[in-house]
């Protein structure tokens, strides 16, 4: 399947902001740059893989990425010590790497590496002076591990963030809608502290295994260093309502995980009940499910199958590593 540079980076995302100055940029033929943070926390499950998909997608339509290993934003998120958190950094860069992103157009940063320089505190205590307590506390909603009784580090947090996006030097913010909040703060603000203001592209959050919201504390989600048999054991496991797409962690598995990285995919079935399905499109494999055409238990054969070819290459590089 063959995409124009804007549908390419414009897949399987929830939103742009906002769409014009995206053409603009792109017509302008450059190398542009990206950027997402990442949290150290543990490691990448398909949640952080969907916006590594989205990486490679903007690696391909001519972006340099530039991955923010938050260490001080972890820290200031409760995620563990500093040490502990940039062991976890490091094996996170080695997993996105291994995983598929082009180490020649991606430029891994930790947040440590210049969030104590004077200039970017400068910056900080600057917007610092823009931004309601208020604002900052409904930037963290989505993402704090402590949504009552807040500690003043989460307050930080955001401002620290936005301030990442100016001082990276990045022509678009990338991440999870999540995210959402914190970016537009900083596409109203930094430019009050002399940086422009980002385009932003938010991709959708993922529905956990059990379909419930991922999380932690529930194991409701693959990694990438499940096994072979781990991938099988908890797609044939997973949530599947019968004619269900929205919601349904096994078609968004399909949609975001699977089918961007083939050309097609055949998902096998015995002869009596109609013999293998084949799609190039999302949309007709979806338009068969909500059918019946297709069933659930031959659509989880399916993703088991094909996840694993996708997770596989990391998995061996992971194992040597």
């Amino acid at each position: 399947m063959n995409l124009d540079r804007y549908s390419l980076v414009t897949r399987n995302t929830e939103e742009v902001v906002v769409e014009d100055e995206l053409r603009e940029l792109l017509d302008k033929n450059g190398e542009p740059v990206t950027y997402v943070g990442y949290e150290p926390s543990g490691a990448l499950h398909l949640g952080h893989l969907l916006t590594a998909n989205k990486l490679i997608d903007l690696q391909e339509a001519g972006f340099r990425v530039k991955v923010l290993l938050a260490d001080f934003h972890a820290y200031l998120n409760e995620k563990g010590s500093l040490d502990e958190i940039k062991e976890v950094a490091e094996m996170n860069k080695e997993c996105f790497l291994a995983y598929g992103l082009d180490p020649d157009k991606t430029e891994f940063v930790f947040g440590s590496e210049y969030q104590l320089n004077e200039e970017y505190t400068k910056k900080v205590y600057e917007l610092s002076l823009q931004v309601t307590l208020n604002r900052a506390t409904r930037s963290m909603d989505e993402i704090s591990r402590r949504r009552e009784n807040p500690i003043m580090g989460q307050m930080l947090y955001p401002i620290m963030q936005a301030i990442d996006i100016g001082w990276l030097d990045v022509d678009v913010a990338m991440g999870g809608t999540d995210q959402r909040k914190i970016h537009m703060l900083a596409r109203e603000k930094l430019p009050k502290v002399g940086y422009n203001s980002p385009i932003c592209i938010h991709t959708p959050i993922l529905t956990g295994l059990d379909g419930e919201k991922m999380s932690s504390s529930k194991d409701n989600w693959i990694d990438i260093s499940d096994s072979y048999e781990t991938v099988e054991e908890k797609i044939m496991d997973a949530y599947c309502p019968e004619k269900q797409v929205e919601n349904n962690p096994v078609t968004e598995i399909m949609r975001y995980h699977v089918m961007p990285r083939f050309e097609e995919i055949e998902i096998e079935r015995p002869e009596k009940f109609g013999g293998n399905l084949v799609y190039t499109e999302y949309s007709e494999l979806a338009s068969d499910y909500m059918s019946g055409e297709l069933h659930p238990l031959d659509l989880k054969n399916g993703v088991k199958d094909y996840l694993n070819r996708v997770l596989e290459p990391a998995r061996e590089k992971l194992k040597k590593a």
